[in-house]
């Protein structure tokens, strides 16, 4: 009993040396860095056991891909040196074995001395039982760097999202950041696991190579040239891998930003019959993609081919020179069974040197593209001297006149959707969207200089668009709340006023609760209040679990009009000074609008809402509504007046009526 307790103290004991650390504390993202935690004892009182400090992700070395690698490693580099140090007593059966093998029939088995025998075998089985425990343990740490690894990069990326915000997107294609944080990452973690197995296979190689010089000097030398030439002979090949590595991390970048795309735009899709043409098209990009991975896999086989041709020829060569050595009368058959044990060994080291170079490749590509979407800053810089923003006060946009007042229910109309919310993301200081992003690389299948001058032109764009933002940014911004010009405060401040809910809102997956409450501020009946505000009451009932029942990705199990009214829900729940609603009812039926409208004006009733749409079910509960033609207001009034009074108003109004609802599905 007391053994199994000792047992199960010490397993927990090197699981928390182990994964003391994990997750990466990544700042902004991850939680207090709690260095203690309370274990209660047997007899009820609780013993504080002291965490060894983590690591923390705070600042990675952006400066190049390989730069990135090195600090991503030294991030590590304790537990790297223990798994290198086991790493080296997993070889040690290996690289020691052969050793043994040719005392046992050179000192036990010709001079049929069974204690001999007896001895040596049971020092060769505690190698073994060493070399099994030392795998173990040896897996557990390759698992803890490799998760570290991988999820210390998704959450760098994740929190670079979230300081970017809307930015990020303009600067770097979706897909290519989802693909650096799902497959990117994943290169890394590998490339720690390489390392500690890489540094135990050149101790064992050592190892070996002491063994062969004490038996002879000869064939010692051999074994300590072949090695590097191997590596030598097949470096020629390591440069056209990486090229293609190069082409296939892009192909799967683009594919995967199709794929998003499509995703993103799929119920719309259907809708104007255009499933099939993307299809085909993702379907073309599908096999571009293939044909890449197939070249980079056959000059990969080359590389691995080459590797156990040479390791081949090696294992023959020692076996050849070991023979004529035994023929001489310099080694004895013991002696002679052992160099040929080496020589198997050797391959799986050797083995072990072209892994690295492979993974090492492909991680270098890979970091060139994180540190394309790391290295990227946002463009808010706080004011010199930053003015506070009133708590009542009009909003207003110089560019097109408008102005909404405070308390009120203000709905702008304008025949052309694209200008109204270009007008919502000024309000909110949101930046324009007018250039294209820029790829993370765009030297596929490109050589030497070519490669290079394309790279230098992706960073010079990059660099650009960042400056254009931050000119954007830093300069008067045009619109004011009272007579603060949003430009005069921090963009923190701004984001807390002022809230904008355009029509691209997605609902992330999580329970019912964290959609709608996502930091967990509101109460029960405030959160029910925002449902019931949104009508999304359905959404509730037709979960299982209720408040804790579970929404997928995308809210792929909701129709569009209930994901729509959940993020209504969301922005109604956090209840900002200024709320801005991008056409919040355009998926929902006549019925449903209905009720939205009247509950809408009911929860905002003194707060400052603004709301783009054409629709007379919410335009007939507005205080106040602003027309928006060629960018610019020209007329204000009810929704009657404005019938009443103006052409253009009622022509596009009617339009809209004329028009069908696309994507109503409630």
């Amino acid at each position: 009993m007391e053994e199994n307790r000792w047992s199960r103290s010490a397993l927990q004991s090197y699981a928390e040396l182990v994964m003391h650390d994990f997750p990466p504390l990544v700042p902004d993202l991850a939680g207090p860095d709690v260095r203690a935690h309370i274990t209660p004892t047997r007899r009820g009182r609780a013993v504080v056991r002291r965490r060894l400090p983590r690591r923390d992700f705070t600042q990675p070395d952006t400066r190049s891909g390989v730069r990135f690698l090195g600090w991503l490693l030294w991030q590590q580099l304790p537990v790297l040196l223990l798994s290198s140090l086991i790493s080296v007593l997993e070889w040690l059966p290996g690289s020691v074995g052969p050793y043994l093998v040719g005392k046992i029939v050179d000192e036990g088995i010709i001079p049929h001395d069974l204690a001999t025998v007896g001895r040596l075998s049971v020092i060769m089985f505690g190698l073994v039982v060493i070399g099994i425990a030392a795998s173990v343990l040896s897996h557990t740490l390759v698992v803890r760097t490799w998760l570290v690894a991988m999820y210390g990069t998704m959450k760098l990326v994740t929190r670079k999202a979230t300081q970017m915000g809307h930015v990020l997107p303009r600067r770097t294609p979706t897909g290519e950041v989802l693909s650096v944080s799902a497959g990117d990452s994943d290169e890394f973690g590998a490339l720690t696991e390489i390392v500690s197995r890489f540094i135990g296979a050149l101790i064992a190689y050592l190892v070996i190579a002491g063994l062969v010089l004490s038996t002879s000097v000869k064939l010692g030398i051999v074994v300590l040239v072949t090695a590097p030439l191997i590596v030598l002979f097949a470096l020629p090949l390591l440069r056209p891998l990486q090229r293609r590595e190069e082409v296939e991390r892009s192909r799967t970048s683009d594919l995967t930003s199709m794929a998003t795309d499509i995703v993103g735009g799929l119920r719309i899709l259907r809708g104007i019959g255009g499933e099939q043409t993307f299809a085909r098209n993702y379907s073309e990009q599908s096999q571009w993609t293939r044909r890449a991975a197939v070249s980079a896999g056959v000059w990969q086989g080359a590389v691995d081919a080459t590797g156990v041709l040479l390791s081949g020829m090696f294992l023959v060569a020692l076996t050849w020179l070991g023979a004529r050595e035994v023929a001489a009368g310099e080694l004895s058959v013991g002696q002679l069974i052992s160099f040929f044990g080496y020589a198997i060994f050797m391959v799986w080291p050797i083995q072990t040197f072209f892994e690295l170079a492979q993974k090492w490749i492909r991680s270098v590509v890979s970091a060139r593209k994180t540190v394309a979407v790391l290295d990227q800053q946002p463009p808010w810089d706080a004011p010199d001297q930053p003015l506070t923003l009133p708590d009542a006060a009009a909003l207003h946009d110089q560019e097109s006149g408008f102005v909404a007042e405070p308390g009120e229910f203000t709905i702008i109309v304008s025949a052309i959707p694209d200008d109204s919310a270009a007008l919502a993301d000024r309000l909110g200081r949101y930046l324009p969207t007018e250039d294209e992003p820029v790829r993370l690389d765009v030297a596929e299948g490109l050589k030497g200089r070519a490669a290079r001058r394309a790279r230098k032109q992706q960073r010079l764009e990059r660099a650009r668009l960042a400056e254009q933002d931050q000119r954007l940014a830093g300069q008067k911004w045009g619109v004011s709340l009272g007579t603060v010009d949003l430009a005069d405060v921090g963009i923190d401040q701004v984001r807390e006023r002022i809230v904008v809910s355009d029509a691209t809102s997605q609902v992330f997956a999580g329970t019912l609760q964290s959609v709608v409450d996502p930091h967990g501020r509101l109460s029960l009946a405030q959160a029910e209040t925002a449902l019931l505000a949104a009508a999304a009451e359905d959404v509730f009932e037709g979960l299982q679990g209720g408040w804790q029942g579970r929404i997928d990705e995308r809210g792929r199990g909701l129709s569009g009009g209930q994901r729509q009214r959940v993020v209504l829900a969301c922005v109604l729940g956090l209840d900002p000074q200024i709320l801005i609603l991008v056409d919040p009812t355009s998926a929902v039926d006549a019925h449903t609008e209905a009720l939205i409208a009247g509950r809408l004006v009911e929860q905002r009733r003194g707060k400052t809402t603004i709301v783009t749409t054409v629709s007379p079910l919410l335009l007939h509960h507005a205080d106040r509504v602003a027309f928006l033609f060629n960018k610019r207001v020209t007329a204000y009034g009810t929704h009657e007046e404005l019938l009443r009074t103006n052409e253009d108003y009622r022509r596009t109004v009617a339009r809209a009526l004329d028009e069908p609802a696309e994507g109503s599905d409630d």
